[in-house]
């Protein structure tokens, strides 16, 4: 009798401590659930749609504005200097009491527009390219609520797409042609590109 209800005994032990947990067992540990890349990438595409126009000429007339503060910085006192230098020409050329042509192009003031427009497109890498990249949106754009996408993707462009995107929008922009490549979004479809965003492979997304 003892000796059964001493089996018994241990039996039920056992499986105390089997529910209770003694037995050290392996415990996989808690991982998030992952979105799936694909799903994710469709879900973006799908709920994509163009910014609207007066939006993004807003922001793109809040960057110029930034932009412009920042290369007038050097672009003031180097002008200054360039005006002086081409006055001094000018006086010189009436003293000498000949008829002399003054280019008003030469080695001193294409000197000080090489360094203007380096300002400038330092800045615009400063300022436009790089948040770009980091965060899809520059100033102008972050206050008016769009930014860039990758045309595929839908994410946020690449440093050589942002850096093509500005060269193409700034180079025509200082030869004038570029209102040209500004306009072709009004007629572009379906994402209202500009020809910046045509040679980045982006749009300006809602």
């Amino acid at each position: 009798m003892a000796s059964g209800s001493g089996g018994g005994q241990s039996s039920w032990a056992q499986q105390v401590h089997r529910l209770a947990g003694d037995e050290e067992q392996p415990v996989a540990p808690w991982k998030p659930p992952v979105d799936d890349v694909f799903q994710a990438a469709a879900r973006r595409q799908a709920a994509a749609r163009p910014a609207a126009l007066g939006k993004r000429l807003a922001a793109r007339l809040l960057d110029t504005v930034v932009l412009g503060a920042v290369t007038a910085l050097a672009a003031v006192p180097l002008g200054t200097r360039a005006m002086d230098h081409i006055d001094t020409k000018i006086e010189a050329a009436k003293q000498s009491g000949r008829t002399v042509t003054v280019w008003l192009l030469d080695g001193t003031t294409a000197v000080h527009l090489g360094i203007v427009l380096a300002v400038l497109l330092l800045a615009g890498v400063l300022l436009e390219v790089l948040p770009t990249v980091k965060w899809g949106r520059t100033l102008g754009k972050r206050l008016l609520g769009i930014e860039v996408r990758d045309i595929e993707g839908h994410d946020a462009p690449s440093f050589a797409a942002a850096l093509r995107r500005w060269l193409v929008y700034s180079v025509p922009g200082l030869l004038v042609i570029g209102v040209v490549g500004v306009v072709w979004c009004l007629f572009d479809k379906p994402w209202h590109q500009c020809w910046h965003d045509k040679a980045a492979h982006t749009f300006v997304a809602a």
